[in-house]
């Protein structure tokens, strides 16, 4: 077992070269069609959007390095940002207070769907797409406001967002990837994560508590939910009850693209930043090129066609390489 946890311990960095590559070449073609694009306030939007979508690409990596899924991180994290607003709003709270109150109702709803995949053995798509639509619906009637505003201007903006031009989103992006990488690579816990995506069974037959660890990573999941509530609401200070579906998709989407494995076993902490800003550059790119060539198309189509495609051609290459490695 010794043997098998140093192996699961390297990740591929060829892959987050290549994908690297592509995000630098795909900046240069979008610049290439529109300069525009390569704008400061543009740049400072992209780093904006990239954040909450980069925090939770990083806290489902290690819910598909088991080799499952969390369709509810989406609308959880709406949900987190939702609930606390509304407290926040109300005066129930300081604004320093829906920091905590975030992180926690996202920990719950982790804790929630590793009780169900790891206890009670349901499979993770079912359950995470009951919890998914739990998430919408309670925060909604708890709320029962349309829109919930978060204060522009303040402390908590500059911290979590945009500090004068400075999108400091991307320092804490950068500081949980560090983070996230150790969990992974460096502690047990990781370890015993990938090496139950890589042979639970043989995992759980050397010792170790499998449904431990599985609910750990959901936990983290969920924890990540409830950190990209703080910056989604820090950039986008008007926060629409009842929403969150499909941005799970763009994060576990940047999850795929970045290298890790949809098997389990196999996790790239940075891949998966990297994925996330990928898909943050392309919705951003085709947006510009559209308006530069005046194309009476929908850009937020295109992209769902583009990231279809990419993510596709993730998943096929990497099934690819287990098979010959198998071979």
């Amino acid at each position: 077992m010794t043997g098998n946890m140093n192996k699961l311990k390297r990740f591929r960095p060829g892959q987050n070269i290549i994908i690297l590559f592509a995000l630098v070449l795909l900046v240069g073609v979008f610049t290439g069609l529109n300069p525009n694009f390569v704008d400061r306030y543009n740049i400072v939007s992209m780093a904006q959007s990239l954040a909450p979508y980069a925090i939770m690409s990083l806290g489902v990596t290690f819910v598909i390095a088991t080799g499952g899924i969390d369709l509810s991180i989406g609308t959880v994290c709406i949900a987190a940002a939702v609930v606390a607003g509304k407290l926040y709003t109300s005066g129930l709270v300081p604004l320093w207070a829906t920091v905590p109150v975030m992180i926690g109702i996202g920990i719950l709803f982790g804790f929630i769907n590793g009780l169900l995949v790891a206890k009670l053995k349901l499979p993770s798509f079912i359950a995470t797409l009951g919890t998914m639509m739990f998430s919408r619906g309670l925060s909604a009637l708890i709320v029962a406001d349309p829109n919930i505003f978060f204060p522009t201007g303040t402390w908590y903006n500059k911290v979590f967002s945009n500090y004068n031009g400075i999108p400091t989103g991307i320092l804490w992006v950068v500081g949980f990837t560090l983070i996230c990488s150790y969990i992974m690579y460096k502690n047990r816990t990781g370890r015993y994560i990938l090496s139950i995506g890589s042979n639970e069974e043989a995992t759980r037959l050397s010792g170790i508590n499998t449904d431990r660890y599985k609910l750990y990573a959901y936990i983290l999941a969920g924890m990540g939910s409830g950190i990209a509530a703080i910056f989604w609401s820090a950039s986008f200070t008007t926060v629409a009850a009842a929403t969150g579906n499909g941005m799970e998709l763009d994060a576990i989407a940047g999850v795929y693209i970045g290298g890790t494995s949809a098997a389990g076993g196999v996790a790239s902490v940075t891949g998966s930043v990297i994925g996330a800003a990928l898909l943050v550059v392309i919705r951003s790119g085709l947006n510009f090129v559209l308006a530069r060539f005046d194309l009476s198309l929908n850009s937020t189509y295109v992209t769902y066609v583009l990231t279809g495609i990419i993510v596709v051609a993730a998943v096929l290459a990497d099934v690819l390489k287990s098979r010959r490695r198998r071979k």
